[in-house]
């Protein structure tokens, strides 16, 4: 069985380095990267200086799924304040 993981090369701060994501993962980043007008390598060092434990793939993911969740709580609330006029 192939892996859905893959190991994906970037340069961050002038350094390359390899995270392994799932491609819904790589595809949330490098939309977030895009909405924010930022390069990939530019996120990905941001999130990399800002992480407080665990490797930079989790890193990332847990990015991406706050990411999710925040652009979700902004609808849900939206909706509501929507409804209620």
């Amino acid at each position: 069985m192939k892996s859905l993981v893959v190991k994906r090369s970037i340069v961050i701060g002038g350094h390359k380095t390899s995270v392994s994501l799932e491609e819904p993962f790589w595809l949330g980043l490098k939309e977030i990267a895009h909405n924010q007008q930022m390069t990939l390598s530019t996120m990905v060092g941001d999130i990399d200086t800002k992480r407080q434990q665990g490797n930079l793939s989790s890193a990332i993911r847990l990015f991406v799924l706050d990411s999710v969740r925040s652009r979700a709580s902004a609808s849900n609330h939206a909706g509501a304040e929507h409804s209620a006029v």
